[in-house]
């Protein structure tokens, strides 16, 4: 007799049969003609049969079919869950974690709501909230939340208007080192091959100072020897002298910004250019670092200098092409964190 597959019966179909399978082992028959004359499996009958001795014909009844319930996130708890991983890091919630993973997401919910869940199913709630992975921004945390915003909604608003009055011109300025083993992008190669880029062993670097506006003018000054209050003053009366306006300056606190010989200048010169302070540990408020940010990656990154000579040219040619090009200075000021200063 072929046998016939019970999964397709019904509840209670499946119930009877099993209880008329056992009565005829009970009465007499053996195991096996069972199974042949119901048409079921030699095991099935031999399972049966131990349910029976275990418990009687009540552990014969069908168990809930599909899946076996579990404990699901509730609304409330996944609104919690994405308000902490949004303001908070896994460190803060005592979490071994330092970065938001699949991982520390199912460690959390595990802690805070007691749900246990896989990384497959932490990965499908992260994608249903709308999280993405990205690469993360890292900020002081010396940095003053309130003193960022004042800045934002008082004090630069405050300087905008004076510049107006003035006729003068907002100029946002930064300094930063090149080094010749700095490296950026990709090539191609064949998989499984990373590709060798020659170049030399030596290391060597330069300076640059750079102010840019919203108008899209750019001034800059690359130099070798270190950063400090001489220079900047040396690259003052450069920019005054270039600009041929007064000029409102906004730089970080970097000392040489704060230095004695920095204040005698300016106080000669009162007139000609001003200086203001961004927020402490507050870089992103400076459209200025995204110039920082294109040389870097065009003009060092993707070039192989030779010598210190090579690199200063490499530099100094990239800003002068950005300069003859003011749509991509303006185009700084179109990012998030800085739109403020338009």
């Amino acid at each position: 007799m072929k046998k016939q597959d019970a999964r397709f019966l019904t509840q209670d179909a499946q119930e009877d049969l099993r209880r008329r399978v056992t009565a005829a082992v009970r009465g007499g028959m053996n195991q096996a003609e069972a199974a042949r004359t119901f048409g079921v499996s030699r095991q099935s009958v031999n399972t049966w049969m131990k349910r029976v001795s275990e418990g009687g014909t009540r552990k014969l009844r069908t168990g809930r079919r599909g899946r076996p319930p579990v404990k699901r996130l509730l609304p409330h708890q996944a609104a919690t869950a994405v308000r902490l991983i949004t303001d908070r890091c896994p460190d803060q919630l005592k979490l071994p974690f330092a970065l938001w993973t699949r991982e520390a997401v199912a460690k959390l919910l595990e802690k805070r709501f007691g749900l246990k869940v896989s990384v497959w199913t932490a990965g499908r709630y992260l994608a249903h909230w709308g999280f993405t992975p990205q690469k993360p921004v890292r900020r002081a945390y010396e940095r003053d939340p309130e003193a960022v915003e004042r800045w934002r909604r008082e004090v630069y608003p405050a300087i905008r208007a004076r510049a107006k009055q003035d006729g003068a011109e907002i100029h946002w300025g930064d300094e930063m080192g090149v080094r010749s083993d700095h490296q950026t992008g990709r090539t191609w190669g064949r998989r499984g091959q990373t590709p060798v880029v020659p170049g030399t062993g030596r290391r060597f670097g330069c300076n640059m100072i750079s102010t840019i506006t919203n108008r899209g003018r750019l001034c800059f000054m690359v130099f070798k020897e270190r950063f400090n209050a001489r220079v900047f003053v040396r690259f003052l009366k450069r920019l005054v002298k270039q600009v041929g306006r007064p000029v409102v300056l906004v730089v970080d606190s970097h000392p040489a910004h704060r230095a004695q010989i920095t204040k005698r200048w300016l106080e000669g010169h009162h007139g000609l250019i001003q200086l203001h302070f961004l927020p402490s540990y507050s870089p992103e408020l400076n459209p200025d670092e995204l110039l920082n940010q294109d040389v870097k990656s065009n003009a060092v990154g993707r070039r192989r200098a030779v010598d210190e000579a090579d690199l200063m040219a490499n530099v100094r040619g990239y800003l002068r092409s950005t300069q003859k090009m003011p749509h991509v200075v303006q185009a700084y000021f179109q990012e998030e964190h800085v739109r403020y200063t338009l």
